[in-house]
């Protein structure tokens, strides 16, 4: 898991290497998760969370989206665009004696403000996939349906 988690930090290392649009900053809700995005494609961009998920009990929490952005509002032209976006990706977790996999999904309805280069969004990020609990040479996998539970409020600043 180390060395996979490594592989994708550089690869996004060298890929960010002529990024022109990154951005940094948090998620707050069903977890607290540090988040990360670059866009390369106008509305296409990656997106990586890392942190703590405390649903059920607190666990490490890594996720990587790649999202699209569907449309822009102008419902508040002197404040900033409304955006929607989807997204696909990967989430991946655990603790000790405990971990879960999952295909990951999102849609996002945000604000990205005019005068601040600091976006503030909604979203609902709902995984698909097992739990897996192992001890003493014994595991068992079962659905987890926690996986549908993932809101969260995100704060992004934009370099």
């Amino acid at each position: 898991m180390k060395k996979f988690l490594l592989a994708i930090f550089a690869i996004l290392c060298v890929a960010g290497v002529s990024a022109q649009d990154w951005s940094a900053g948090a998620r707050l809700g069903s977890g607290f998760q540090a988040v990360g995005t670059y866009s390369y494609n106008g509305n296409d961009y990656f997106e990586g969370r890392f942190g703590a998920s405390w649903l059920g009990s607190v666990s490490a929490d890594f996720t990587v989206l790649h999202n699209w952005q569907i449309c822009t509002m102008d419902w508040t032209p002197r404040a900033g665009k409304w955006f929607f976006d989807a997204g696909v990706g990967l989430n991946v977790g655990g603790k000790a004696h405990y971990a879960y996999v999952g295909i990951a999904g999102l849609a996002r309805l945000g604000i990205k403000f005019n005068n601040a280069p600091i976006s503030v969004s909604v979203d609902y990020t709902p995984v698909i996939g097992p739990g897996i609990g192992y001890a003493g040479g014994h595991s068992h996998a079962a659905f987890r349906d926690l996986g549908f539970a993932n809101f969260g409020v995100s704060c992004v600043f934009h370099f």
